[in-house]
């Protein structure tokens, strides 16, 4: 069945798409041998969407996707949205910002869950991405739930990281503290038609030149409003421009790195299950010599 699926997918067979995106998110037995058939591609490019809630990065998205097939690109979109703490499902409603493009041959739109997964995005990624590969697009854009200061896994898996502010979010300082300033390759500041657009751009560029100074890329500033498509060929430049950095085979290698240590931690984390520690907790947090540290440092890790 997967050998047949995958050369579907390779022959362009959307159905076989979606279908083998399904069967990898639900862990269906036989995918991590499904996974094994892929080869080893760094032809596609993956652009990494990500920023507060509510600053216009579907819109942004629908854009980008007009942008990139007016230069003949083939593109596919992932949208994660957060998952329901109470019944682990999710809207999944971006794509209704992108139905334009739902019946165009060289676009494919996937929506995820993030199904409890910290970071901002799905669990699977990789692994999707990878199949997205083998279906042949030239352009993989993730699109993460709105993240906070912390959830940033999304630069282990893109090449180029946009992250969009827009002028109404508040203090942007404050999305800025932790991780997100370092993981931007291009900074947009969408909704720039509104008051306080000039004073969040000022903001980004005191501490740009305050972080950034010794780093070889100087990280560009663009103005946008998605929804006029004002800013969007700027900001597309911008990614072309980075993207001449990504070849290089040192930047590869760290990419690549980053995806081996996020597979090899979740491959080790299935080796535990939460009820069987529980069950094993009960009885050994009895005991007087019980020390946490301890007990973790001695637990089979074979």
């Amino acid at each position: 069945m997967w050998q047949n699926l995958l050369k579907d997918i390779q022959s362009g067979n959307t159905k076989s798409l979606a279908r083998a995106i399904t069967l990898i998110e639900n862990e269906i037995s036989g995918y991590e041998l499904f996974m094994q058939m892929m080869a080893y591609d760094t032809s596609a490019r993956i652009i990494g969407i990500t920023g507060p809630p509510g600053v216009g990065k579907s819109t942004l998205t629908d854009a980008l996707i007009g942008a990139l097939l007016a230069t003949e690109r083939k593109v596919a979109v992932l949208c994660v949205d957060p998952s329901s703490p109470f019944h682990n499902g999710a809207l999944l409603g971006d794509r209704i910002r992108m139905s334009q493009w739902y019946t165009h041959k060289n676009v494919f739109i996937r929506s995820l869950a993030t199904r409890g997964h910290m970071g901002g995005l799905h669990p699977k990624t990789y692994e999707i991405t990878d199949v997205l590969k083998a279906a042949g697009f030239t352009d993989i854009i993730i699109e993460t739930v709105g993240v906070g200061q912390n959830e940033i896994d999304i630069a282990t898996i893109a090449a180029t990281t946009i992250v969009v502010l827009a002028p109404e979010i508040g203090d942007s300082i404050q999305y800025m503290k932790a991780g997100l300033m370092e993981i931007a390759h291009v900074f947009v500041v969408n909704k720039s038609d509104m008051p306080g657009a000039e004073q969040c751009i000022n903001n980004l560029q005191q501490m740009l030149r305050q972080l950034m100074h010794n780093n070889v890329w100087e990280v560009p500033i663009i103005a946008t409003v998605a929804t006029q498509n004002k800013g969007i060929e700027a900001m597309l430049q911008a990614i072309e421009t980075h993207t001449a950095l990504t070849l290089k085979p040192e930047y590869n290698v760290v990419m690549l790195a980053n995806k081996a240590y996020s597979l090899l931690q979740e491959k080790c984390m299935k080796r535990f299950n939460y009820s069987a520690l529980k069950a094993m907790l009960v009885t050994e947090m009895l005991k007087p010599e019980f020390n946490l540290y301890k007990w973790i440092n001695e637990l089979d890790m074979s």
